[in-house]
């Protein structure tokens, strides 16, 4: 007899892990149901800002695989279909069509969670306002894309944009939004843009920015979105100042979607995210998996759980389950924490663990920052860079590594990435093999300079 999965949630994860269990299973084995709330499936979220910017010239190439398309590989895609219960118990789900209303259960033999991450709104009035614009999915990039097409609130000053929030959307959506022609300015509650940098190199990047004429203001929490005629956006108010605003994007994080799993009574972390094995089975449950933006994940550089809101963890977690659901065998180990982002031409990438971050893991650490250029400094278009990197006293482990600059600067927090997963030392880092030629590097890789330094500076601390 045939199996039933159920997956609740059509993007990166879900998607990801439906389409694997058909690999391995055919349809006469294993049935596939899968709920969408939303109009898309299996798109890239993170390719939003670009989309928006105009770099992306339309919303269809965010999308790798449409629902029809799953349809046609005999999976049972229901888009604009809410799951508003989970009944672990009875092996359930109770879902809503939201153009008819319809509500219906559906059974199940296997079901994975993919429901994603929620984003985070200030809790200040009008913040529902029209001209507020979040850009969680596709339908809120359409929905902004269109509002700056139509130009809506515009004056004599000129178009004006604030951004709520200085992470990665944060700086991106201000690229975007200056690519628009717009003013924009950038309103940030952390001591420098970029948190999940130290703030020493969060500063590099206040600098660029404001080079480019995004205006970054630091320190700088959001009391009230201010509304003018019609009930529209007008301005964003802080306890200092009020920033004028024809149109706002709120780029302020997100947090695990888990509301129906902890309705469930399935085993959430500290950070809200549903826990799982290697297997990313839901820990005490044999047939419920999860991944995505709605589960944590153990730091392999702190030992503890953590959670990241990334594609690329979403998409091979979602392999992972769909392998383990169709009779093969695969793990998640973990993650190193890397991320890389862009703002115009600086470029912003990190791995591995922030000062703070090692402090709160009760590491001991030397830190070590070099200035360095992309290229062999005599070729032209050497650009600079600068690179930040945290070992352990003692070992010599490598912690973390922090790089802003120019281009060619972002990918390079690649070798780092490696060699945190390696658990390598700052000391055997130097000896790394890496290609050479001036076009693309000096005879030191910048990395590997950092790498020097930081080997010196656990000699120097004994």
């Amino acid at each position: 007899m045939s199996e039933r999965l159920v997956v609740i949630g059509g993007d990166a994860a879900g998607m990801s892990a439906a389409s694997q269990a058909r690999r391995l299973k055919s349809p006469g084995e294993l049935e596939i149901v899968a709920f969408e709330r939303g109009h898309f499936s299996s798109y890239s979220a993170c390719g939003i800002p670009y989309w928006v910017g105009g770099d992306v010239g339309s919303r269809d190439e965010l999308i790798a695989r449409s629902p029809e398309e799953h349809r046609a590989r005999a999976i049972d895609l229901r888009t604009r279909t809410e799951v508003t219960e989970i009944d672990v118990e009875r092996q359930r789900v109770r879902s809503r069509d939201l153009e008819s209303g319809t509500e219906e259960w559906t059974g199940f033999d296997k079901l994975v969670i993919a429901t994603g991450a929620r984003p985070l709104r200030p809790p200040v009035p009008g913040i529902d306002a029209p001209g507020v614009h979040g850009v969680q999915n596709l339908d809120d990039g359409q929905a902004l894309i269109d509002a700056l097409s139509r130009g809506e609130g515009s004056g004599t000053e000129g178009r004006r944009a604030v951004v709520v929030g200085a992470g990665y959307i944060g700086v991106e959506m201000a690229e975007a939004l200056l690519n628009r022609g717009y003013g924009v300015t950038v309103l940030n509650r952390s001591e420098q843009p970029m948190a999940t940098l130290d703030p020493d190199m969060g500063r590099l990047v206040h600098a660029a920015m404001d080079g480019l004429g995004i205006r970054t203001v630091n320190s700088a929490a959001v009391t009230e979105v201010l509304t003018g005629p019609g009930g529209r956006v007008r301005a964003v108010a802080t306890d200092e100042e009020e920033y004028p605003a024809d149109v706002v994007v709120l780029g302020t994080g997100v947090r695990p979607e888990t509301a129906l799993a902890e309705e469930a009574g399935l085993p959430l972390g500290a950070h809200g995210g549903l826990l799982t094995d290697l297997a990313m089975r839901v820990r005490g449950h044999g047939n419920v998996w999860a991944g995505g933006d709605c589960v944590e994940v153990l730091d392999l550089v702190s030992g503890r759980m953590r959670h990241v809101a990334l594609g690329t963890h979403a998409n091979k977690q979602g392999q992972v389950i769909g392998s383990n659901v169709g009779g093969d065998y695969a793990t998640f180990p973990g993650v190193v924490g890397t991320a890389v982002s862009k703002v115009c031409d600086l470029e912003i990438a990190r791995t591995g663990l922030r000062e703070k971050e090692a402090r709160e893991a009760g590491l001991r650490f030397v830190t070590v920052t070099v200035e360095s250029t992309s290229r062999a400094g005599y070729y032209p278009g050497a650009a600079p860079m600068t690179v930040k990197m945290l070992a352990e006293r003692r070992t010599g482990r490598l912690l973390g590594t922090q790089i802003v600059g120019r281009e060619g600067a972002a990918k390079r927090v690649d070798v780092a990435a490696v060699a945190l997963t390696a658990r390598m030392t700052v000391e055997e880092m130097t000896a790394l093999d890496l290609g050479y030629a001036p076009p693309f590097s000096p005879v030191w890789d910048p990395v590997l300079v950092a790498a020097r330094k930081a080997t010196a500076a656990v000699r120097a601390a004994g």
